[in-house]
């Protein structure tokens, strides 16, 4: 595949799995050998499992797209996610507080599918919108 079909493929996953709500859908986009290096410890580590958790926690999550870089099998994606804390996510019971988290995935694609991913999100802000963590300068 090309890195246009690449950049198309992650362009679809977002748009398909996140906004459209489809996860019954991500054996189109992720192989069933994918790993994922970026799940923490102590979260399923399965790629639809871990989708759930975040789709139950953030029902009405949405991502926007910012940028989408391609080199060979590898494309990156710059990403905004939009939603509101409906359910509970691990140890934080439901707080109906809005987030807006950016985040940067690195996927590497074979054969018109995820086998790897790599992301980093700006967790900190999400706990200090969710109100777990004070924001810099107040004490708890």
């Amino acid at each position: 595949m090309s890195t246009e079909d690449n950049k198309a493929l992650v362009q679809r996953f977002y748009e398909e799995i996140i906004n459209q709500r489809n996860p019954a859908a991500l054996d189109q986009f992720v192989a069933p050998n994918a790993v994922n290096h970026t799940v923490p410890a102590g979260l399923p580590q399965g790629p639809s499992q871990f989708l759930t958790l975040h789709l139950n926690a953030l029902p009405d999550m949405k991502a926007t797209v910012e940028d989408l870089l391609a080199d060979g099998d590898r494309v990156v994606a710059r990403v905004t996610l939009y939603g509101s804390q409906q359910g509970a996510f691990r140890d934080i019971p439901p707080t109906g507080k809005p987030i807006i988290v950016m985040a940067i995935n690195i996927f590497r694609i074979v054969n018109g599918k995820m086998v790897e991913h790599w992301g980093l999100s700006d967790r900190l802000s999400a706990l200090q919108q969710l109100g777990v963590v004070p924001p810099p300068g107040q004490v708890s």
